[in-house]
């Protein structure tokens, strides 16, 4: 759609002309947490249903989650949710005080991103190659899961603005008075 030589009634106008981007940008953490938030339930329910998968599916007579491999990925996969949802209840903190979440935010979105990229695919792997199959929601979860690291800020926008927060961006040189 383009919007070319478009006149808005003053009435209809929201906000000062020439400030949409910075009104955007003023509720980028608000979609940052949000968006971290949005993954907490379909990660918990990959892990979930991948435990109760396991426990029902048999190799070599016995169930796939009595490996203890399979245990302690489960493990270590809850370990990674549950710090996030620490993350984002911090930040949500935060920023309901009135503190600037720029940096946490930033964080916690780039972490949720990685999650929903290694969750889904660490489970998919128990599920083999019925983890495909449209009748069951790993397979969903892998693929839509994905989009957590490109929508909302791109996981390298993310790492950008952390390390310009942090501070460690170069200079930029100085110029040469002739």
């Amino acid at each position: 759609i383009f919007f070319d030589d478009v006149r808005v009634p003053a009435e209809n106008i929201i906000g000062d002309p020439g400030l949409g981007f910075t009104y955007q940008m003023l509720q980028f953490q608000e979609e940052r947490l949000a968006c971290a938030a949005l993954c907490l339930s379909p990660l918990e329910k990959c892990i979930q249903g991948t435990a109760e998968y396991t426990g029902q599916r048999m190799a070599f007579g016995k169930p796939l989650l009595a490996n203890q491999v399979i245990q302690h990925k489960l493990a270590e996969l809850q370990t990674e949710l549950e710090m996030l949802r620490s993350a984002l209840y911090r930040a949500t903190d935060l920023y309901i005080q009135g503190n600037d979440v720029t940096q946490l935010a930033s964080m916690i979105k780039f972490k949720s991103g990685k999650l929903c990229r290694l969750i889904p695919d660490a489970c998919l792997q128990y599920w083999g190659g019925m983890g495909f199959t449209n009748e069951v929601l790993i397979s969903r979860l892998y693929r839509d899961m994905r989009l957590v690291s490109i929508g909302g800020g791109a996981d390298e926008v993310m790492l950008g603005i952390i390390a310009k927060t942090m501070g460690i961006l170069p200079k930029p040189p100085s110029k040469k008075k002739n």
